[in-house]
């Protein structure tokens, strides 16, 4: 990626494993499940009545603020807090006109308008206040953000279904290699609905027992939320004001394939474009890659797929290289996935420790590939992929790389 160089300074996570970045990262490194029972809502009737959903709330703010804030807003926030304290950024000796947020976004406060169309038929519109319905619009919890620390810089929010947070990220890159910001606050944060549950019910792509990545019995996805939040930052500034720099960003690649609204192209060439190009951002070649956070969902059609993509990208390297996916721990965490697989990412790549693909019994033919299975591992981890191949064919791959 030419101009100015871009690194990771800060890192926040609320997940199904823990309402931090340590808890979440030492349950994927204990190889611990998230997924459970669901209790936001009455799933008798689904498939499936399993969820990864946040078991408690972080606390954000309190009074009429609170009241105000979406389930996605509040975890979205408690990510983006821990993340801005663990850069050791002091916001009050910043310019916040050169701080950036950029987030991806999709489900919001759909749980919130859900309940006020369910209160609305029960009790009328005279007994409902709207107020929270207020919730529902993508661009939420990346507003409430900005307003909270008042950042003024180029704010954005990117919804393309599971790729949605790691395209945020490539675009977070841009605004400060191209000198529009200096820092950006990305990722993304997003949480369950019942339309989402029912959405992927009726397309029969959820599996009613946590999901398998990549084993031959698996039969679908298991639904997640979750927020991550990266702080990207010019290296150079980052350097002057002595900064921990956890990563660097090296790179990024988006494509689409045109091929279906929601299965991915089988033979895996248009994956493969993607992380080609990827490459080609980073500046890398196939023999560099050392782990592929993958996109992993467990469905049928997507884990073949995917793997045919990395060897046609990857060649024998493919092979040779741990390849895992963390939503068997997770859940697919919609449109968050992106942004909370990038920070997992970013601290395979520091700390040299790989997180297992769980539930995995029985080898699949067709995947062939090393998926770390049930245990994490030790390994040297200088350049590392995490990819999402979302519905309608809209996939991004992001690289990050050690910084020494």
């Amino acid at each position: 990626m030419h101009g100015r160089s871009v690194v990771v300074t800060g890192l926040g996570a609320v997940s199904s494993l823990g309402g931090d970045l340590r808890s979440t990262w030492d349950g994927l490194v204990a190889g611990r499940c998230g997924i459970g029972p669901i209790t936001l809502f009455d799933a008798s009737g689904f498939r499936t009545k399993l969820a990864a959903e946040v078991k408690t709330l972080p606390t954000i703010a309190s009074g009429r603020l609170r009241r105000r804030l979406s389930r996605t807003d509040v975890i979205g926030l408690a990510a983006a807090r821990e993340a801005l304290a663990d850069s050791g950024l002091i916001l009050d000796r910043e310019d916040p006109a050169r701080i950036g947020v950029v987030l991806g976004g999709g489900v919001s406060g759909l749980l919130d308008s859900e309940n006020y169309y369910r209160d609305l038929l029960a009790k009328g519109p005279r007994r409902c206040r709207p107020t929270r319905a207020l919730n529902h619009p993508p661009d939420q919890t990346t507003d409430r953000i900005a307003e909270m620390w008042g950042l003024l810089g180029p704010r954005a929010t990117i919804t393309t279904a599971c790729s949605s947070s790691a395209t945020s990220l490539g675009y977070a890159a841009d605004l400060i290699r191209h000198g529009f910001a200096d820092i950006v606050v990305t990722g993304g944060a997003d949480t369950f609905a019942r339309l989402t549950h029912g959405g992927f019910n009726a397309l029969r792509a959820v599996d009613p027992e946590p999901c398998k990545p990549f084993d031959r019995r698996r039969k679908g996805l298991t639904i997640g939320e979750a927020a991550g939040i990266l702080v990207f930052e010019e290296e150079e500034r980052a350097c002057r004001r002595g900064a921990r720099i956890r990563a660097r960003f090296l790179g990024y690649g988006v494509t689409s394939d045109g091929h279906h609204m929601t299965q991915p192209e089988p033979s895996g060439e248009a994956g493969a474009r993607t992380i080609a190009a990827a490459l080609l951002s980073a500046g890398l070649n196939p023999e560099d890659v050392d782990y592929v956070n993958a996109h992993g969902t467990a469905t049928p059609q997507n884990d073949p797929a995917e793997t045919a993509a990395l060897k046609r990208s990857l060649g024998e390297r493919a092979r040779r290289i741990p390849v895992s996916s963390i939503k068997s721990m997770l859940g697919h965490c919609l449109c968050a996935a992106g942004a909370i697989e990038a920070v997992a990412t970013v601290l395979t790549v520091e700390t040299d420790i790989v997180p297992p693909t769980i539930h995995y019994e029985e080898p699949d033919p067709e995947c062939d590939l090393d998926v770390v299975p049930n245990q994490s591992r030790e390994t040297s981890v200088r350049v590392a992929l995490s990819s999402s191949f979302a519905f309608g064919g809209n996939s991004t791959v992001v690289a990050f790389g050690e910084y020494r």
